[in-house]
């Protein structure tokens, strides 16, 4: 099962993985709100996948 949406997904996390590396090697930044940060977007990508399913699902539904 392989998406059309990887490549987009691939490319999104990249420069989010930039930006959290260097977020995590800075000294001025409190690890809590690091790993805060680091949850809160685990947590929003789960939900955006959820929608995106929901949604396909219901398009294949209202196809056929």
């Amino acid at each position: 099962m392989n998406s059309p949406l990887t490549p987009l997904l691939i490319l999104l996390l990249l420069p989010i993985t930039a930006i959290g590396a260097v977020l995590y090697t800075d000294a001025g930044i409190e690890p809590a709100l690091f790993y805060a940060t680091v949850k809160t977007f685990v947590v929003l990508f789960i939900v955006a996948g959820g929608l995106c399913f929901a949604a396909s699902r219901l398009a294949a539904r209202t196809e056929g």
